[in-house]
């Protein structure tokens, strides 16, 4: 389909090791890879899908040494990759084809239809695999430096899962990473696990009873707690029984009514020991959380789940990017004791796909990185100071920044002292580019241009050189 925005246009060219000219300058300090994950291929045969979730798996690479850069880009070799080839959609977010087949798949499991191997969310390493991550219980692994396909990654543990975390939280100082799962039955529960280092077995940390369940994408933790945010969108499996239904994006539905509840567990003992709720919000992000007098976590709210719906192709599809509802940056603050959560808006602006750096995870934060998205004709890069309650932004003409990972300098004592780095479209020339801020200015430090545009992606991390 040429005529749809660059953004959502499908890219079928794979390259691997291209070497682009840097304009400016990588500091040398900087050594280690990105990888994205994010949809690559919207077309099949005549067919479109639905829903900017769906699109197909294509891994993104920036080797980066000696201030030089090496670009790969690969898709997945999955089930979904092979079905589309054949010229099928199957079981993708807002995209199932299967009709009566799903509905079957669904009666016979009690639960979810066979679930999508399309892992185009996120990345993340486990037991030293690189491994793709949706929502779908089914991991793939892929080879860090070809990023050729190796497989199907399967825990060795019986956690159940019907509907599983897309964001690993990997937490260096402890040594683990953890993550959760949704089970569907009479009742519902969450499952939350760590996963110690060399380790590819997940060990449970607790259950609980889920409402609805919900439709939770994100978690955070601390070094006491494990913190879910679950808001009244839930998920219904009656919808997937209509044979009419276009995907799991059927099954969602939205109580204004409700209140958002904010479970958090000892991540020790497992036990809950706060469940508080908030007005209606939805989320879709975590920044960070950690132990100041209680717990705080920060994290991008929405009013509502409009944000779901604004993200199918019938909306993004000719205008480059929509006037999709704003996230906004708030800060809750939980009381443990009196089982009390206090809200504080950070940043007044539009903001998504936040990031602190890695070695801050679960630990006091100052700077919270993120797209800023507020703004007709452009995505901005924003640096909000959550101690002073102020923002740096940095915004160019028809240039739409993708989520901004900060990488600290090795040795760093101020809280920004290193880079962001982040991917960039533009959207007249129509060209991406990987950008390299300084983290604590956000100076342009280089530019280095892709030789296509790349699809708007979802998440990635940056894995330095050991």
């Amino acid at each position: 389909m040429t005529d749809a925005a660059p953004g959502f246009r499908s890219l079928r060219s794979e390259i691997h090791d291209y070497r682009p000219a840097v304009e400016g300058s990588i500091p040398g300090w900087l050594s280690g890879t990105l990888v994205r994950n994010g949809p690559g291929l919207f077309d099949v045969g005549d067919r479109r899908v639905n829903h900017w979730f769906d699109g197909l798996a294509m891994l993104r690479r920036y080797a980066i040494e000696d201030g030089a850069v090496r670009y790969s880009n690969r898709f997945l070799r999955t089930e979904a990759h092979a079905d589309a080839m054949d010229g099928r959609l199957t079981g993708q977010f807002g995209t199932d084809t299967r009709g009566w087949r799903r509905v079957i798949d669904t009666l016979s499991s009690l639960g979810l239809p066979e679930p999508t191997d399309n892992a185009n969310v996120h990345v993340a390493r486990i037991d030293g695999e690189c491994i793709a991550l949706t929502e779908a219980p089914r991991r793939v692994a892929f080879d860090p430096e070809t990023l050729g396909t190796r497989g199907e990654f399967e825990f060795e543990d019986d956690i159940p899962e019907q509907v599983t975390a897309a964001h690993l939280v990997e937490d260096p100082h402890r040594g683990e990473t953890i993550g959760f799962t949704t089970q569907f039955g009479r009742p519902p529960r969450y499952h939350v696990y760590r996963i110690p280092d060399r380790s590819r077995g997940r060990e449970r940390i607790a259950s609980v009873e889920a409402r609805g369940p919900a439709y939770i994408h994100d978690c955070s933790v601390t070094d006491e707690h494990v913190i879910l945010v679950e808001p009244p969108l839930t998920l219904s499996v009656l919808g997937a029984l209509d044979p009419r239904s276009d995907g799991a994006v059927d099954m969602l539905r939205w109580d204004p009514d409700r209140s958002t509840r904010v479970l958090v567990f000892d991540r020790d003992s497992g036990e809950l020991v706060a469940d508080p709720t908030v007005g209606s919000a939805f989320v879709f992000h975590h920044v960070n959380a950690y132990v100041d007098d209680g717990v705080v976590l920060d994290l991008v709210e929405f009013p509502d789940a409009s944000i779901v719906d604004a993200l199918s192709m019938s909306e993004l599809d000719g205008v480059g990017f929509p006037d999709v509802p704003d996230g906004r940056l708030v800060r809750y603050r939980i009381d443990p004791e009196q089982n009390t959560v206090d809200r504080t808006r950070l940043y007044d602006g539009g903001m998504e796909l936040p990031r602190v750096p890695r070695s801050l995870t679960a630990r006091p934060h100052r700077y919270a990185y993120g797209q800023a998205t507020d703004r007709d004709g452009a995505n901005g890069l924003v640096k909000v100071d959550c101690a002073a309650g102020t923002a740096r932004e940095w915004w160019e003409r028809s240039v739409y920044v993708e989520e901004p990972i900060p990488v600290l300098r090795p040795g760093a004592e101020a809280a920004d002292d290193g880079v962001v780095l982040a991917t960039a479209l533009d959207v007249e020339r129509e060209r991406t580019s990987l950008l390299v801020f300084d983290a604590a200015t956000l100076d342009v430090l280089a530019r280095v241009p892709l030789p296509h545009a790349e699809p708007f992606g979802f998440h990635g991390r940056f894995f330095p050189t050991e």
